[in-house]
């Protein structure tokens, strides 16, 4: 066996494993966006795409705008921290 020979047998080895290896990512992408698509239908109360059942029911969901006052959190007063704190101490 020459060195050409190995050279072209190791060439052909890397060209095949780089072929598989995007064929297979080629194929992996394709089935990803195509069960994807599905999810692109329009919803609502008169189609058969229902994400929720306030949607199934036509109530309308009442989104919040990003400035709007949520209320006041507390978060080193919450119920849970509270009753661990009550059951230390005790």
């Amino acid at each position: 066996m020459s060195a050409t020979d190995l050279q072209n047998l190791i060439s052909g080895t890397v060209i095949g494993v780089i072929a598989g290896a995007v064929a297979v990512l080629a194929l992996l992408i394709g089935v990803c966006v195509l069960l994807d698509l599905a999810k692109l239908r329009r919803s609502g109360p008169r189609t058969r795409v229902v994400r929720s059942l306030d949607e199934a029911l036509g109530l309308s969901v009442p989104y919040l705008t990003p400035d709007q006052p949520r209320g006041v959190i507390d978060q080193l007063r919450t119920p849970e921290l509270l009753e661990a704190a009550a059951r230390k101490s005790s």
